[in-house]
């Protein structure tokens, strides 16, 4: 084939040349592009790679000359990852943004018993709640110890509301606090597209107002 190669990465057009694909032996790149092209073409004959074009040109970049993009390094990681460009995917863990990712955030979440299942809990159990409605209210407990675990679920036979729809996170023996982990959970479920606050659950009790510490409201706006 040409040693000048016509791309398409998701309707983004590049060129570079046969060499600077087949850099690394083992990426998704060099098996690509070593011996017949396994790509599709479009109307125009470059070949098609079905990826966000936006970020190829970083990945491009540091094939071409080791330069290690400053910018936009989650969206980078994420195609180094999949090109399995390792010697760019090992810098990019170097840096503070998935250095932190990685070896911070994902190994405290790792911990916690369930997080993700109970993050598609929350999600089913909002939109289940959302009829003709602004916004609908997912109530969480959180506990960090045993101990706090016996204590919640006392707390949670006062309460007035359907127990099952209480989303249980903890306990977990890591330094990140409750305030960390609700934070996480926010986080998380705005990267799945989704626009959601939280407050502390307050409950009227007659005459009063009682706080409880392990409770959580966390409220999906929808409109």
């Amino acid at each position: 084939m040409s040693p000048i190669v016509q791309l398409n990465i998701g309707g983004d057009f590049y060129t570079t040349t046969l060499q600077t694909l087949k850099k690394y032996q083992g990426s998704k790149l060099f098996e690509m592009f070593n011996g017949q092209p396994k790509l599709r073409t479009d109307s125009e004959g470059r070949y098609f790679i079905d990826r966000d074009g936006k970020y190829f040109k970083y990945i491009l970049e540091y094939l071409r000359n080791g330069q290690v993009p400053n910018q936009c390094i989650l969206e980078v990681y994420k195609e180094a990852l999949f090109y399995e460009i390792e010697p760019l995917v090992k810098k990019l863990e170097e840096t503070p943004q998935i250095f932190g990712e990685q070896v911070g955030r994902k190994q405290f979440l790792a911990r916690v018993p369930n997080y993700h299942e109970n993050i598609e809990v929350m999600i089913r159990i909002a939109r289940a709640e959302v009829v003709a409605s602004r916004h609908s209210n997912v109530f969480v407990c959180i506990v960090r110890t045993d101990e706090d675990a016996s204590k919640c679920q006392d707390a949670l036979n006062t309460l007035d509301m359907d127990k099952e729809s209480v989303v249980k996170f903890g306990p977990w023996k890591a330094s990140p606090s409750i305030a960390d982990l609700l934070d996480c959970i926010k986080v998380d479920i705005e990267d799945k597209g989704y626009k959601v606050s939280y407050m502390t659950h307050v409950a009227d009790k007659g005459f009063r107002l009682k706080t409880y510490d392990f409770f959580y409201k966390f409220v999906f706006m929808w409109w």
